[in-house]
């Protein structure tokens, strides 16, 4: 792509996620996340290769469809109700169609087989923003409707979210695929409190992008695209694979890195709303996440690969690590001491 169609599908982006998060009204909502999907359309298919002209149709196609649904939904309401206001949606119905809709959106399991192969159809910079950016026009529309979504679903789907994301990226050899599945299971730990704690959610979202963006540079850094390479890729840059060890170790949620908050106020707050079940339920749940962490850990800096490799190992890097990686991976080690002053402001 040239610089210009970069900047043109940058804004794009920026201007769909605005008009998405600002609006009160669904059609606005609604032009935003059309805007979105036809952004980012050619940043998956620039590279012209087969797998990812196939992983822009898929999302179009799912794109498409779950716009569809977020547009009947509001139909629905408003033929109900009178109001297109989006915090007003009271009918069942629509409130299920739009569940539906978001659930696809995102990612969350049962609608979830199209993330994995986007992803891995797409580069690392374009999965990054497939993973987080991408992301926060269907959480913030869950957000505003949270009070009138049904508990019982979004908790149902949740729990197979985290259920699935660990138990799918457990075989997985693609750098890609795994990051794939840990976002589908973090989108299962926002989905399980939305109802109870919205601000718990974002603030979920917030530290999983921190993470995310952090990881997704350095394996970028590095052009680590599956795990044999991620085993080399020491010799390139020994400290900032040791990071990368700690952070992906923190999106684990292990104490005491900046990944354990998010978790912990969860099940604090499960717990209180006497849902020590489902609390239960989706922390041994993300031990089949922590098997797959470990192992991308284990590989990123204590392990060497069993076999001699048969290309040169390279000491230097295309791609200097620049401050913003050093920054985000920082923060996303050791921002759990700050804790308190972080829940004051939320």
């Amino acid at each position: 792509m040239t610089p210009i169609a970069k900047l043109i599908s940058a804004l794009s982006i920026l201007l769909g996620t605005t008009m998405t998060i600002t609006s009160n009204h669904w059609a606005m909502a609604w032009a935003g996340l059309e805007i979105n999907t036809l952004s980012i359309i050619p940043m998956i298919s620039k590279s012209h290769h087969p797998r990812a002209v196939e992983a822009a149709t898929k999302y179009f196609l799912v794109q498409a469809a779950a716009s569809t649904l977020v547009l009947f939904s509001s139909t629905i309401n408003a033929w109900h109700t009178g109001q297109w206001d989006i915090t007003l949606l009271t009918h069942p119905p629509a409130c299920l169609l739009l569940t539906t809709a978001v659930a696809i959106k995102l990612g969350l399991t049962p609608f979830h087989f199209w993330f994995p192969e986007v992803l891995q159809g797409s580069s690392l910079p374009t999965a990054l923003l497939l993973s987080t950016v991408m992301k926060l026009p269907p959480i913030t529309l869950l957000l505003i409707t949270s009070h009138s979504l049904n508990p019982v679903l979004l908790t149902t789907m949740s729990i197979m979210s985290v259920a699935l994301g660990g138990w799918m990226g457990l075989n997985q050899t693609q750098t890609r695929k795994i990051m794939a599945f840990s976002s589908i299971s973090h989108l299962g730990w926002m989905t399980a409190i939305i109802t109870y704690s919205p601000k718990l959610t974002l603030l979920t979202f917030y530290t999983y992008t921190l993470m995310t963006t952090s990881i997704f540079l350095t394996m970028n850094t590095t052009n680590t695209l599956k795990l044999s390479t991620l085993m080399t890729a020491w010799t390139k840059t020994p400290m900032l694979n040791t990071t990368l060890m700690l952070t992906l170790l923190s999106l684990a949620g292990l104490p005491p890195l900046t990944g354990f908050l998010p978790k912990w106020l969860i099940i604090q707050e499960l717990v209180k709303q006497e849902m020590t079940t489902t609390a239960t339920i989706i922390s041994m749940m993300s031990l089949l996440g922590l098997f797959f962490y470990l192992r991308l850990a284990y590989c990123s800096t204590i392990t060497l690969p069993p076999n001699p490799s048969s290309k040169m190992k390279q000491w230097s890097t295309k791609n200097p690590t620049n401050t913003l990686v050093s920054t985000l991976t920082s923060l996303s080690i050791s921002l759990l001491p700050l804790s308190p002053m972080i829940l004051t402001t939320t």
